[in-house]
């Protein structure tokens, strides 16, 4: 009887480090047994190039749905997010890390590391940081402010993905600070005649931002 295939054998599939191979298959068999999990996350540390970059692949596509899956690995893959050189760890690690149930200094910690990856030469890195730095902010509001000071500054003078992400993120985290607004003071402000504005009206013609605003640095 055939021995079964492990994870790890199963990522060495593949011509040259960065293929494909059977990623896909990997992902599927974690995300329908998800105590197999550890296996995949072990070979982020893979002494090939290959197996790593391909369980970045796997994991970064199975904990879209199940983050779970993350939760007793915060720190060390905090650890790897800043030593990671491989363009291909590095954007899957700046999606996957915010997945982690976090603290308060554990997000500071990533939002601090993924900032340095908006000075990668890879577009797709720096891209991946900024939504990173998004998905950071469910965990850390305060970390908004900051965040939201680099969708506008890297809207504007990014590369294209760049500044195609960053306006979609924007939306979702002006519309979140808004609504934020809103709740902290139980009111809407009224235009001349009764209108109602929105908070966003409301920070416009009050110079009140939370936060700093990039034309003011």
């Amino acid at each position: 009887m055939p021995k079964a295939q492990t994870i790890r054998s199963m990522l060495t599939e593949g011509r040259i480090p960065l293929s494909i191979g059977r990623t896909g298959e990997v992902a599927a068999l974690v995300y329908s047994h998800p105590r197999k999990a550890n296996q995949l996350i072990e070979c982020l540390w893979d002494s090939d190039p290959g197996v790593a970059f391909r369980a970045a692949d796997a994991l970064e596509e199975v904990t879209r749905d199940l983050p779970a899956v993350l939760a007793s690995y915060a720190e060390p893959l905090l650890g790897l997010l800043d030593e990671a050189a491989q363009n291909k760890l590095r954007w899957n690690l700046a999606l996957i890390v915010p997945r982690c149930a976090l603290s308060h200094q554990q997000c500071q910690r990533a939002a601090d590391t993924l900032q340095t990856y908006l000075e990668d030469p890879s577009s797709i890195v720096k891209t991946c940081a900024l939504q990173g730095l998004a998905d950071l902010t469910v965990q850390d509001s305060s970390l908004l402010p900051l965040v939201l000071d680099l969708l506008r500054i890297h809207t504007r003078s990014g590369t294209p993905a760049m500044r195609a992400r960053g306006r979609k993120l924007l939306q979702q985290l002006e519309s979140r600070e808004s609504k934020a607004f809103v709740e902290l003071f139980g009111f809407r402000t009224l235009r001349k005649g009764g209108a109602p504005r929105s908070a966003m009206q409301f920070h416009a013609s009050n110079q009140y931002r939370i936060g700093k605003s990039p034309e003011r640095e």
